[in-house]
């Protein structure tokens, strides 16, 4: 029985499709490989995109003993069996382990004096950043490598090589066109879908396709940087004024099955620092948002928050009340400090009661004359300048 994906696994560097940034002849990695003078390395990235077949090619190329762990199934006594044996051993072996977010703090501490020692090589797998899921001694002891999703040419490569060792197959373009775009970059999917449909009929249609897969993959929720980066691009959108691509990417969370409180948070977070007082109204729909969205739930829920969406990101943009704070704050944690003008403290000496002032007297507030905020005067922003300034003008 054909299995593509087994078929087009690479055995060599110069057959390895994709993640030319980290494997190219000129990169580091690349050479330390020829070297063979390997570190422990983690490779992260999306499903279908050769962490696993990278690491093979790697063991076969430095002529090493290859281990293949998955952390979902690992016990730790399986990898003291393996240092075992190679403890006085002239060879350095090479234990892979996939799913390597998986493990154990007390699993990745019993790794930390063997990476330490050097006797056996690490190379670790993970469709999860890494700084999310591994120990901070645990990243110092190794290199840390994110594989990308394929591209689109990555794709075409791959597909062109499984088709000419197909026997009598036959596909147009437009079956092509959707083995390539509803895999999103993932090769393993690619090729098993091909490979299925190659077993359904030689004549391959675009139909048998989409029967077999009705839709294109999703990155779903279960990775973490889909599960951010999908956030920020929507918040970045936001921010942008584009409203579109921030329907998109709600779109996208939303089809994710993500969580409501999650992108509500972001929702009113965004309102207060990119909005702020250009648009105060902005926080009150956010915060809205939050409480309905939340009490009336999926699949309703999603014309609220688009609603949201595209108010905030039609909405006039201000940063400056949070680059106040964020100036306040820093000036205090460089330890500049400044005394409370007597004035004002809890025993007041020589307060002035500004409402009997018709709203502003001069008085002192801070011990030294120090700007935090600075308005851009946006939308209403320019109302409340206009406002702080109309009544300190009554006293000039």
């Amino acid at each position: 029985m054909v299995n593509l994906t087994n078929l087009l696994n690479a055995k060599t560097l110069d057959d390895f499709v994709g993640q030319s940034h980290i494997i190219g002849k000129n990169k580091p990695l690349y050479k330390l490989i020829e070297k063979k003078e390997l570190p422990h390395l983690f490779f992260y990235g999306k499903p279908g995109t050769g962490k696993t077949t990278l690491a093979k090619i790697i063991a076969k190329l430095i002529n090493t003993d290859f281990y293949h762990f998955n952390a979902t199934t690992l016990k730790i006594d399986d990898l003291r069996v393996v240092f075992k044996r190679y403890e006085n051993a002239l060879i350095r072996p090479l234990i892979f382990i996939d799913e390597v977010h998986r493990l154990s703090k007390n699993q990745q501490e019993v790794l930390l004096p063997i990476m330490e020692e050097y006797k056996i090589i690490i190379i670790g797998a993970s469709t999860e950043n890494p700084y999310h899921t591994l120990t901070s001694a645990i990243r110092s002891r190794g290199f840390l490598f994110e594989f990308l999703p394929h591209s689109k040419d990555d794709l075409k490569i791959l597909l062109n090589k499984a088709l000419k060792l197909l026997d009598d197959v036959n596909i147009d373009e437009e079956a092509i066109l959707y083995l390539i775009q509803s895999s999103i970059g993932d090769a393993r999917a690619m090729l098993n879908l091909l490979d299925f449909a190659y077993k359904v009929d030689k004549n391959i249609s675009l139909e048998t396709l989409k029967e077999l897969r009705q839709t294109s993959l999703k990155d779903g929720m279960s990775s973490k940087d889909s599960h951010y980066d999908l956030a920020s691009a929507m918040i970045k959108s936001i921010r942008g004024s584009d409203v579109d691509a921030s329907i998109y990417y709600l779109a996208r969370l939303i089809d994710g099955g993500e969580n409501i409180d999650f992108i509500t948070r972001r929702l009113v977070i965004s309102a207060s620092e990119d909005i702020g007082n250009a648009n105060p109204n902005a926080l009150n729909l956010a915060v809205s948002t939050q409480i309905s969205a939340k009490q009336i739930g999926y699949p309703e829920a999603r014309i609220i928050l688009a609603q949201c969406v595209v108010y905030l990101a039609s909405s006039p943009k201000s940063n400056s009340s949070y680059m106040a704070i964020n100036k306040a704050l820093q000036e205090i944690q460089n330890g500049n400090i400044m005394e409370i003008p007597k004035n004002i403290k809890d025993n007041a000496i020589g307060y002035k009661y500004p409402h009997d002032y018709n709203g502003w007297c001069p008085q002192k507030y801070l011990e030294k004359n120090i700007i935090y905020y600075k308005t851009n005067q946006i939308g209403f922003e320019k109302t409340l300048f206009e406002w702080v300034n109309k009544i300190k003008s009554i006293h000039n």
